[in-house]
């Protein structure tokens, strides 16, 4: 190949007569060249392309991404000591004698040697050359070419090209620099970008309250990686909040872990080092946590033990009527599902899926339980006096910080405060058995600690995990014992 040619980004040296290469200069004086080729699957181009189209009405001019091959191959004219030093990756492949690439370089110095040649003063097609192939099967992107060289220009402490900094492409960035194992100079870098990270926008829903959009879902699951993997540990502790409140469709019954869409989906819809599992463990247990105080009252008023509050006059239709008005509520909410034992029934399927519900939104339809009442005389015998303090109290658990993800505690103590560890999926169901069970039980004196009025506290840190870790939950607890301790004719002994 004669002449010079336009690579994707940048200035182009002349390209190389030994390779047929395309040359980009990230360093003039560089002494090496690396031959990537890049590997973009047919799908990813295809939704690539389908995103470019202009909506109807819009004139408005596609990207060129017809140019775009499956396979491109570019060469990049850089420094080996700034890439040995700066990359952990080019580091072993490039000095350990045992790997092809180092022994081709040091033939090729070699030669240059013999010539009198210095690698600085060289022709690009002069220098020894290092293969390297990457294909998109972590990102999924169109982007990945010019990625790839921002990185490059990042390592010798040059500005990158890109003109328009995204999520996507800080995402598309991070994978690269896990990749290649150079992520503390990349997080110096994106620090002093001072990117302002986007708002992960809602969208109103009549029944599940806000929810998220599939973009919108993966533009946080973007932050999170991010996050992750260029130690940002305050964005790290909100992106995982917001997660696990918000849910996700790839926790949802019907996504596949073995189908297409799980197949081509990007590093950050399966994200690393467990955090995916512990996410959806995590919010699994708040649900469990907040769907256990329904069970508890309707067990409560479906049992023999007599809820009404009237005292001598306690009358077990006010009982009848306050379950029947709680069944009718939590029903009409969509928090409450019957069915029946007819093999051609139907009901079960339009069980809502809660893998993207927002939970803030659950606690609020609870809120919304009326004060019912039989008559003008039971004032206080309804589910709404009884429910409003625990409700009160998981709100107050909810905002502590043990459940986000501390992303110092998580890299050197997983098994401290993992979550998912509580429940080995590993133990038999005879040893489940065996296990005694950790039951959290709701009293006044926790409705009314003070130190759930400091945002932080460790105390309340402890408690959460507590509550929310918990295999069974008592919310009355102390409404039995005061039954049990009194009893007609006879008081309890003096203390």
């Amino acid at each position: 190949m004669a002449g010079t040619a336009e690579g994707p980004d940048g200035d182009l040296a002349e390209s190389s007569a030994k390779t047929g290469l395309q040359i980009v200069d990230i360093a003039p004086d560089g002494d090496i060249v690396l031959d990537v080729t890049f590997e973009t699957s047919k799908e990813t181009l295809k939704a690539a392309r389908k995103a470019a189209k202009p909506r109807p009405g819009q004139d408005v001019a596609a990207p060129a991404l017809a140019v775009l091959k499956p396979k491109t191959r570019f060469g990049y004219r850089v420094q080996l000591s700034v890439l040995k030093q700066n990359s952990k990756y080019f580091d072993n492949l490039l000095s350990d004698a045992r790997f092809t690439e180092a022994r081709s370089i040091e033939e090729g110095f070699r030669q240059l040697s013999l010539r009198n040649v210095k690698p600085s003063d060289a022709d690009a097609n002069q220098l020894p050359v290092v293969k390297i192939h990457e294909d998109d099967e972590a990102t999924r992107s169109v982007d990945q070419l010019s990625v790839f060289e921002d990185l490059l220009r990042i390592l010798h402490r040059q500005q990158s090209t890109s003109k328009a900094v995204t999520m996507h492409y800080l995402a598309v960035l991070a994978v690269l620099a896990d990749r290649f194992d150079c992520t503390a100079l990349v997080s110096r870098y994106v620090k002093a970008l001072k990117y302002k990270w986007p708002a992960t926008p809602t969208r109103p829903s009549r029944d599940d309250g806000p929810s998220l959009s599939r973009a919108a879902e993966e533009t946080l699951r973007q932050k999170i990686l991010v996050a992750w993997l260029l130690d940002q540990p305050l964005k790290l502790h909100a992106a995982t909040r917001e997660l696990i409140m918000s849910g996700s469709r790839r926790w949802s019954a019907s996504w596949d872990d073995e189908g297409p869409e799980s197949n081509m989906a990007p590093a950050w819809w399966d994200l690393p080092d467990d955090l995916e599992r512990e996410l959806h463990h995590r919010r699994a247990c708040i649900l469990a946590t907040i769907a256990s105080i329904q069970q508890h009252f309707l067990g409560l008023y479906t049992s023999r033990t007599r809820q009404c509050k009237l005292g001598y006059d306690s009358s077990a239709s006010c009982d009848s009527y306050q379950l029947g008005e709680m069944v009718k509520f939590l029903t009409s909410r969509g928090l409450l599902f019957l069915t029946d034992f007819s093999p051609f029934s139907s009901s079960a399927v339009a069980q809502r899926d809660f893998a993207t519900v927002d939970i803030p939104s659950l606690l609020a339809a609870l809120k919304q339980c009326p004060s019912y009442q039989i008559d003008k005389n039971h004032t206080n015998c309804g589910l709404r006096t009884r429910l409003l303090p625990v409700l009160e109290y998981l709100q107050a658990m909810l905002s502590s910080n043990v459940v986000s993800i501390s992303r110092q505690a998580w890299a050197k103590d997983r098994e401290g405060v993992a979550w998912s560890l509580n429940d080995d999926d590993d133990e038999s169901e005879e040893a489940r058995t065996k296990k005694k069970s950790r039951v959290f039980r709701f009293t006044r004196g926790l409705a009314s600690d003070q130190r759930l009025r400091y945002e932080g506290a460790m105390a309340a840190d402890r408690m959460a995990r507590e509550l929310f870790t918990a295999d069974e939950w008592d919310w009355t607890a102390e409404e039995r014992d005061d039954v049990r301790g009194i009893e007609f004719g006879r008081w309890p002994a003096a203390r």
